[in-house]
This record gives C-alpha cells, structure tokens and sequence, in this order.
C-alpha cells in the first residue's frame, strides 16, 4: 500500500444542506466562491458566452479538512468501471471483457470470466456495472458492454450472477441492445445504475461519427440517450415516451453526445448526468424525463478541427442547458456524490472523473447550482476512468493505467 499524497491543509468552502441550521455555512461558501479564482485559466475554444452566470469557470475551492491518498494497486488491466461489494471489496471491469475483485488490502483477484464477449476496439470494452439492490441475497450484477451484431457495434446491457466461487459470472444474458448498431468503435456511453424503484438507468452515446450524430435527436434511436428498462431488459413503467408514436419506449431522456457519468443525489434523488462535449462543451446535466438537452443542435464545443459546429450556437429554446460546463474539456467520466462523515465540507458534493484532464472534479453544489470547484489528484498524472464511495465512506477511483486509488480518512 503506497501513500502518495501527504495530508492536504488548506482554506475550504463548506457545503449546507438549506435548512436553518446550515445557514451560517451557505454564507461562507458564496463567500469564499467570490473571493477565490477559477482553475480554470486557459483559453477558451469557443467563442460562444454562458446562458447564466456560473455555468461556467466557477471560482476554485480548495479542501481544508486533513485526508489520505493511497493507491491499493497498479496491476489492473484498464479498468472502466468500479462498485463496493457488499463486505467492502471493490469489483472492477475492465475493458477486456473480465472483471475483478479487489480487498482494502489491495490485494487483486483472478480474472472473474463467464461473460459475453465484448468488442474490446476503440472505446468500447466491458463497461459499467451496478450491483442488484438485493445482491447480498441473490448475487445479481448488470452491467454494459459493446457488442459485435451483424448490424454493426452497438451498447447492450446484460446480468448474470457472480458465482459464490468468485470465479465467474453465471447464467449471463444479454437483456437490451440499444439499435441501431455502427461500424464504428466511439461513444458507447455505458454507465449504468439502480434507481429507488427497482429500475436500471443507462446511458449510450450517437456513436461519433457525423452520420450518426443526429440520432440523438431521433426518438427511434437507443443512441445518445440516457434509457429506463426493468431487470428484463423491458421498458420501465413511467416511461416519458411510452405512448408517443414511433418513440422507443425506453427512453428517458435525448440529445445526449457521449454520457460516461450517471450518478443519484443522495438527498434530493435526483439524476445527474455528464456528457463529453467535442471540443470544449463538455457538460454536467440535471436530468428530467422527456427532456432533450439539445446535442448536435446547441453546445458549447467546436469540432476537433476548429470548425463551427451546425448553427454555432449554445442556446435554444426548448432545449436543456447544462448545469454546468467545462471549456477547455474535463472529459468526464464516472462520478459519485459524497456522503461520508471523514471530510465534512465534501458532504453532497459531486466528484467526476477527468480522463484527458488528469485529474477529479469536486463540484460544491447549492441549489441545482455549481458554486465552487477544485481540482483533486492533479499532480498524478493519471486519466481517471470511475470513482465510487465505498462501504467505509472513502472514495475509491480507478485509472485507465490499472490503478485503484483511495481517498479519504485514515
């Protein structure tokens, strides 16, 4: 086990809840949001200004409550995806199509094998998993992964049980496919979660290219979607567009480019979503059912050569702004809020991966509203893939170079 960071001391912003006790701690957070510069302090590639104050280069927050960093292990094979067992243990996938098991010791399982092969090309692989709610009982995970049909690539969803050997996956089956399928091998999505009411939520990506780009704004297409089914891959009760003619039934929300993030506030419930932008444009979402949030039609981003993209604009009525968005990218992936007692001024705040950024964002949210933001990890160097809190309240956040990394109290 190897520390890498020292015990960080530094001023903070506190977090509040919005009840009168807290009032005193909102106070200091604007307070310190005024006062504090943004991290953010490279050109932006676009031109385009923000619909709101704030939605955009906030002010830095930095944390004051002394914390660890350890990585557990570097001899994971890229990692994509991690959540807490039940006893501790983190399962990991990784990209191959196999998964782990890794202890607090940092010890490494055998490759856990069983599954359905995946299109390991590009930016697919085997994606995110989520454990069963009643998984202490009948060992049920579910997961996303990119498949090879004769159509073409696409994201499907499937579930075995984890056999009580660990060994393997059992009696998989692959319960979704989000059709149409591609040839190409980009923007899979593939996040993948419980909500309260037994349901699995998961996202896809258009799938990259300019031929498909506009199926996120098509109501016919699985692709550039955040999808609402039921553990047999069916059509989840409540669906927004369950009755609307030629619509996907699964559906929940659109116009979504590339979405790698899919996280529940602990406190509210609500759904939160990031999505990779193209150049710049990268976005934090507050999800509501029926919603389009507007990709390929207004976003902050430019293409990868420096073109205009569609209407070159960021705003239209009818479509969804972000919450939030980054310009230069984050490129963000996983995330997770925090509810752990350890380091007090992170309570509800919202950490996401950042791949090309190297490094993982803490957001302060207040009232739907990013209102500081801290860069965490920065000095390792490393494209964080997923991060999750485990059973001790400590987040534990995996890289696209095999490692597992704690971050929390002693």
């Amino acid at each position: 086990m190897k520390n890498i960071l020292p015990t960080l001391l530094a001023t903070a912003v506190l977090t509040a809840c919005g009840n009168k006790k807290t009032e005193t701690k909102v106070v200091e957070s604007q307070t310190a949001a005024e006062t504090n510069a943004p991290v953010e302090t490279e050109k932006p590639n676009s031109d385009l200004k923000p619909a709101f104050e704030g939605q955009t280069r906030i002010a830095g927050v930095t944390t004051k409550t002394p914390y660890e960093t350890k990585v557990l292990t570097d001899k994971l094979d890229r990692p994509w995806g991690v959540v807490a067992l039940p006893d501790g243990r983190l399962l990991i996938t990784e990209k191959e199509g196999t998964m782990r098991i890794v202890a607090a010791t940092g010890s490494v399982s055998e490759k856990i094998t069983g599954l359905p092969e995946v299109n390991d090309s590009g930016q697919g692989g085997l994606l995110g998993v989520t454990l069963d709610p009643d998984f202490a009982n009948n060992r049920m995970l579910y997961w996303a992964f990119s498949d090879k049909t004769k159509e073409g690539n696409l994201t499907a969803v499937a579930k075995g049980r984890l056999a009580t050997d660990e060994t393997k996956v059992e009696n998989t089956t692959v319960i979704f496919r989000a059709t149409p399928g591609h040839k190409g091998n980009l923007h899979y999505g593939g996040r993948i979660l419980f909500d309260k009411n037994g349901y699995l939520v998961f996202s896809t990506g258009e799938r990259s290219d300019m031929e498909t780009r506009p199926q996120a704004q098509q109501l016919n297409s699985a692709n550039g979607k955040i999808l609402r089914i039921t553990t047999d891959g069916k059509a989840a009760p409540g669906n927004p567009f369950a009755k609307t003619p030629n619509a996907r039934p699964e559906l929940y929300s659109y116009g979504h480019r590339n979405v790698q993030g899919l996280a529940f506030h602990p406190e509210t419930g609500d759904l939160w979503e990031n999505e990779f932008g193209p150049l710049g444009g990268d976005e934090l979402n507050l999800i509501q059912a029926g919603k389009n949030y507007g990709w390929p039609i207004i976003t902050y981003g430019m293409e990868y050569s420096g073109d205009e993209i569609g209407s070159h604009i960021g705003q239209k009525e009818g479509l969804e702004q972000p919450v939030y968005y980054w310009d230069p990218v984050l490129s963000p992936s996983g995330m997770t809020f925090y509810t752990g007692s350890a380091v007090p001024e992170w309570k509800n705040n919202l950490f996401i991966s950042g791949l090309s950024s190297t490094h993982i964002a803490r957001l302060v949210i207040e009232n739907n509203k990013v209102v500081g933001e801290e860069r965490l990890l920065k000095e390792e160097n490393q494209r964080f893939r997923d991060i999750t809190q485990g059973k001790d309240g400590a987040l534990y956040a995996v890289t696209d170079n095999g490692r597992l990394y704690r971050i929390g109290g002693e």
